[in-house]
This record gives structure tokens, sequence and C-alpha cells, in this order.
């Protein structure tokens, strides 16, 4: 069973069902903790989300600027998979984020190796 992430007609992610909820869990706590939308609805019981890219991108960059603002080796951790997955999304749907170069190097195999896993 799938957990499809679309926008639109186009799908961003056909994630496996317990990753796809896993995923949009995670999204949508750390989306109240930062108090934005995740850009995400639906979420349902089949597995259906659809993404609005726009405010999806807003989210991957509070995300992306919460992991920047700390020192925090724990926080680093907890957000990575989070950041890394939504930055994937965020590709496929064209509107990739500009990192700092040490980022950008830092994840660069990290996200070709979950992009692979991601189909």
């Amino acid at each position: 069973m799938s957990f499809l992430f679309e926008a639109g007609d186009e799908t961003l992610w056909d994630a496996g069902y317990v990753s796809g909820r896993m995923y949009f869990a995670l999204a949508q706590g750390v989306a109240d903790h930062l108090r934005v939308s995740p850009g995400l609805t639906g979420g349902t019981p089949r597995g259906d989300c659809q993404v609005d890219v726009s405010a999806f991108r807003s989210f991957v960059e509070h995300l992306y600027r919460e992991y920047s603002s700390t020192q925090s080796v724990v926080l680093h951790d907890l957000l990575r998979g989070l950041l890394i997955t939504s930055l994937i999304m965020l590709e496929r749907a064209g509107l990739p984020l500009t990192l700092e170069p040490e980022h950008e190097e830092a994840f660069k195999q990290e996200k070709a190796v979950l992009a692979r896993a991601m189909g």
C-alpha cells in the first residue's frame, strides 16, 4: 500500500504507507512547533496527501532556518531526516531551496542516496 504526496497531477513521492504516514505526522508536528502550515493536506487512511507547493516551500524554509540556527547536536539529528526528505520533495516540485554552501556539500550524498530510495 502506498502513501502518495502529490502536487496537482505530479507525484512528488510515492512513499510506502508506513513511511508516508510517519513523514506526514512528523511534518505536522514540526510545523506546529514552528507555527507554520506544512502545506500538506489529506493524509487520509488511504494515503492520499496533496502538497500545496508554495506553503510547503515556506515550511521547508522555516525548517531549514531552525536547523541552521542551532548548534544542538540533538536538534540537528531530530530535524535532519525530515529536512532532507523535504528538500528532495521540493526539488521534485521544481522549487529547490538554496542552502548555505556547507550544508549543500554536507547533504549532497545523503540526498542522493535518499532520493534513490524514494523512487
